[in-house]
């Protein structure tokens, strides 16, 4: 059950930085235009996520010249609340592995279904825009044997939004008529699946357990499994599907975890009053645990060839071990993945990087539901390929199984081990704070795998050393009981088999005789594999640094020479002994021609490529790097503890000083790059992005420009002479923020300018576009996606405002938080357009708007239907905001100023606002502030008024339809 998402997950459209730095990101590179989590293909299987889009381009100085000395913006008052929202978790000990045969889905649908009214409150929508109104958010998730829900909210409206929300455990509507409605909303959800590589490969998976084991069952459910086939066999899902909620909803197997600022024994009192009356049946809970074995199969223990949706070679080797998870106190699962999935020296992806076989690899065991339950554990390697690399996956897996091989013969390492154990001390006991509604959901799921005194660290920390464990997890990791999967695109039109549910294309045959007698026989190891080193990254000094300057609550110039300038700011509210550094190496080379943007892309993912052995060490040692490959520059980010965080940017800046590459390696990722520019593309959400910005921002290249460009080739020479052009002149900006001096932090440029030599620019050389005034319009523009098979279409509906100022980007933040529950209503529940609908903020390149979004299916609805239904959702939204009362307006100006005094939850958070003030040279540090002083001036008038602009004749509109079945 989503909710209606929050627009105020990410302010701004900015394009360069706007993913939140503090979610565990792998260290590596990133090109800009694939940041949407455009390759993100790791969610759940039925993991709910809320929907608000990040930003597009990036902003301008603010038009009323609100940039100011420092000095006198300190002076500004500070944010008055420091307080976190509230929230609440609720995990049932049930999921779809109980689904009934005859209604595949229903545990899913359940889900969705509890949270369409309440016998107290009927309102079908009405928590949402309980929450809506006071700041918060909600959303759920259905696994194997779990389902959980979690909302936040403000603090002052907890203990009411937790009465509304139990009330869907204790009496929910779920009424016929929503039924049917809420379907399609599965439906679509479902159909937005499907085109995932990930959700693909699962599904698949599933369907070679044996007969009877529920990892067969189809656990989404969609429009055929819950509505036209029980209707063709006279099933009543209504009847079924509270039947199912009375035997399954239980108080005595839920977990419950709740979070705020109230007194222990205040939210105990609350939680007995709120909560006892959630019925309990008493019936035993159910257990699936006796169904062990479930791939030990002649069909798992096969080679499977399978088409992919996006442009990639991979093979996955899979074991299906018995269920580890209670063995968290000794995590065997992780210790190996920790080994397999290393990259330095002596290391399986060091080797078949060297052989230019291998891009990245990635082991171990996800710990969804899917890959650790009662009935198995699952172990998988999975390898990118590169096109040489999927020649020789046989080779591949040989080296895999050599490595393995090599383990076994040791057997548990308990240097390896202890060092494990060490740097995941230090991160849990110098961790930043999680966002509470994240905190919560992970510990109501905890609660019901670990014992009492585990559930805050049984998920992170290693507690016991016990070889047998881990060797007797290692011995089961052999050829012979292994699934191989290979996937590519050069497996078309010889793969003949369809799985049922996605229909992905497979075919299935025994492993080669080769291969399968040498997996069998005494094989030899590889002497170029062993264990790794000790690790020299590893922080030690975990001292808290005296200021050697006066501290400032926003960051400070400290340092300013023609190449370049710094900010500082010494953290003096989280005092962890952590820090961030970020630099922005500014080039008017890049967007000069599409030719340029490709070269910087390449440039920038050989050097990360360069780097990925050297700096894997600093990586596994919690010291996080990402460059990006950003529109106007190279961003270099690094954090982690600071004691070691000096030798992990000075690599990087060696490799960016001393970068070179051989033709082998040029080959290898231009081809990547190919693939990645085309998986971008394939996907019509990505697409109407690239078509959105390629319309509005003068001088921007389309990634379809791009791409073309890569396909007619690019040469090394080419490359050389740009790298060379780049390096040799640029204007680079830092930020440094936290456990470092002032003194510290300056060495940190000082090092760039020293190491890479170059010149001033001759010029400023300006970090964003300009943008196109759109005429007095409503201008069309139609896609076709590329992905014909897919039939998932989107709509976005693009309003222009006009420059941005704190007034106007608060009067739009506020539009958009009133607009989007009806919307959700509208679009979503009562018309069924699609699973995904939501209104967001636009600030692209520093012109603001908002767009209205529906993600919906062109088998259902073709994409001009859809525009006029979000016209008629904004006339209705024009009644209804015209009659807005008072007090409804005041309460959401109050949602709106309470969650920017909302104090950061972790020092990433208070960075990464500030970086996007230095890093679209905009400086205005205090800008929640401003735009809380901004709130309280305005008016319900003023805010009709705004709206009112955009619907006259004379309104700036842009549409853009993207599907693959459009008329053209």
């Amino acid at each position: 059950m989503d909710g209606a998402p929050s627009a105020l997950s990410s302010e701004g459209e900015d394009d360069d930085e706007s993913e939140d730095e503090s979610d565990e990101d792998d260290s590596g590179a990133e090109i800009e235009d694939d940041k949407e989590d455009y390759d993100d293909e790791d969610c759940d299987d039925e993991e709910e996520e809320e929907e608000g889009e990040n930003d597009d381009g990036e902003e301008l100085n603010d038009p009323d010249s609100e940039l100011e000395e420092l000095a006198e913006k300190e002076e500004t008052r500070k944010r008055g609340c420091t307080e976190k929202q509230s929230a609440a978790a609720l995990c049932v000990a049930v999921g779809s592995f109980s689904d009934p045969e005859d209604l595949p889905g229903l545990a899913h649908f359940l889900e969705h279904m509890v949270f369409m009214g309440s016998l107290k409150y009927p309102d079908e929508n009405g928590f949402d825009a309980f929450l809506k109104k006071h700041g918060g958010s909600d959303n759920a998730s259905t696994d194997c044997e779990r389902t959980v829900f979690q909302f936040d909210v403000q603090r002052k409206y907890f203990k009411e939004a937790l009465d509304r929300w139990a009330q869907f455990f204790i009496h929910p509507l779920m009424i016929r008529d929503a039924i049917d409605r809420e379907v399609e909303a599965v439906d679509s959800e479902y159909q937005l699946a499907r085109p995932s590589d990930s959700n693909r490969k699962e599904m698949l998976f599933g369907s070679l357990a044996r007969p009877g084991h529920p990892m067969k069952k189809f656990f989404w459910g969609n429009a055929e499994t819950l509505k036209h086939e029980p209707k063709m066999n006279n099933i009543d899902t209504y009847t079924r599907l509270r039947e199912f909620w009375q035997r399954y909803y239980s108080a005595h197997y839920m977990t419950l975890v709740v979070q705020s600022k109230e007194t222990l024994d205040t939210l105990e009192k609350w939680v007995t009053e709120i909560f006892s009356e959630i019925p309990n049946n008493g019936f035993s809970k159910p257990n699936f645990g006796h169904l062990t074995q479930p791939f030990d199969t002649p069909e798992f223990h096969k080679l499977y060839r399978v088409v992919p949706i996006r442009k990639i070679h991979s093979l996955s080797i899979t074991w299906a071990l018995p269920p580890q998870e209670q063995h968290y106190r000794v995590k065997p699962l992780h210790y190996i993945s920790w080994l397999v999935g290393h990259e330095g020296k002596g290391s399986v992806l060091s080797f078949l990087r060297k052989k230019f076989w291998a891009l990245a690899l990635y082991g171990g065991n996800g710990e969804t539901g899917f890959e650790q339950n009662s009935t198995y554990s699952v172990f998988s390697i999975s390898v990118t390929l590169t096109d040489e690399g999927y020649k020789h996956f046989y080779e591949v897996a040989h080296v895999v199984f050599q490595y393995l091989k090599m383990l076994q013969k040791r057997g548990p390492d308990k240097r390896i081990w202890e060092e494990i154990q060490k740097i995941e001390a230090n991160e849990f006991h110098y961790q930043e704070q999680t966002d509470p509604v994240d905190y919560v959901e992970s510990l109501c799921e905890n609660m019901q795998l670990f014992q009492k005194e585990d559930f805050l660290t049984g998920d992170q920390l290693l507690f016991e050393y016990k070889p047998e464990i881990i060797a007797d997890a290692l011995n089961q990791l052999y050829p012979q009981r292994a699934n191989l999967v290979l996937l590519s695109a050069v497996n078309e039109g010889q793969c003949h088999l369809k799985e049922k549910w996605f229909g992905t294309q497979y075919s299935v045959e025994d492993v080669d005789k080769y291969w399968s007698d040498l997996w069998a026989s005494d094989f030899e190891l590889n002497e170029d594999l062993h264990l790794p080193e000790e690790n020299k990254y590893i922080a030690t000094d975990f001292a808290l640094k005296a200021p050697d300057c006066p501290e400032t609550e926003y960051p400070v110039k400290i340092l300013s020479t023609q190449q370049g300038c710094l900010w500082y700011r010494k953290d003096d509210k989280f005092k962890i002994p952590k820090a961030y550094v970020r630099f922005h190496l500014i080039s008017p080379l890049i967007q000069q021609s599409a030719e340029n943007v490709v070269l910087f892309d390449t440039f920038v993912n050989i050097l990360s490529h360069n780097l990925a052995e050297p700096a894997y060490e600093a990586d596994v040692a919690q010291l996080e790097y990402k460059l990006v490959a950003g529109e106007h520059g190279l961003i270099i980010r690094v954090k982690g503890f600071n004691h070691k965080l000096p030798l992990l940017f000075q690599l990087i800046i060696d490799h960016l000083s001393d970068f070179s590459f051989t033709p082998a390696v040029f080959e290898m990722i231009t081809e990547q790059l190919k693939k990645t520019y085309f998986n971008v593309l394939i996907k019509p959400e990505t697409l109407a992005k690239d078509v959105r910005l390629l319309i509005l921002e003068h001088g921007r290249w389309s990634m379809i420009d791009k791409y073309e460009t890569l396909m007619k080739g690019l040469s090394i020479e080419l490359l050389s002479a740009f790298v060379k052009a780049f390096k040799s002149q640029l204007f680079v900006e830092g930020l440094v923020q936290g456990n470092f001096t002032s003194r510290e932090s300056k060495d940190f440029l000082n090092y760039v300018v020293q190491k890479l030599q170059f010149v001033p620019l001759a010029h400023p050389c300006p970090v964003q576009f300009r943008v196109v005034d759109l005429p007095n319009t409503h201008l069309l523009c139609k896609v076709k996606a590329l992905n014909k098979g897919d039939a998932n279409s989107e709509v976005t509906v693009y309003y222009q405002s006009g420059a941005r100022s704190l007034r106007e980007y608060t009067l739009m933040e506020l539009l958009v938080m009133h607009m989007e529950e009806p919307c959700f209503d509208f679009l979503r529940t009562k018309q069924t357009l699609g699973y995904h609908v939501y209104p967001t903020c636009r600030n692209t390149s520093g012109i603001l708007g908002f767009s209205v979004t529906v993600a919906t299916q062109a088998t259902k609805y073709n994409s001009e239907l859809v525009d006029k239904k979000i016209e008629e959702f904004l006339s209705c939204f024009e009644e209804k905001i015209k009659h807005l009362s008072d007090e409804a307006f005041s309460t959401q100006v109050t949602a709106l100023i309470k969650l920017k005094e909302c104090e950061d939850s972790h020092l990433g958070e208070e960075v990464d606002r500030n970086w996007n003030e230095v890093v679209t040279q905009q400086y205005l540090f205090d800008r929640l502030a401003r735009e809380i002083e901004a709130l309280k001036s305005l008016t319900k008038s003023d805010l009709v008024a705004w709206f009112q602009v955009h619907r006259k004749s004379e309104r700036k509109v842009l549409s853009v339809h993207t599907s693959s079945t459009l008329a053209l």
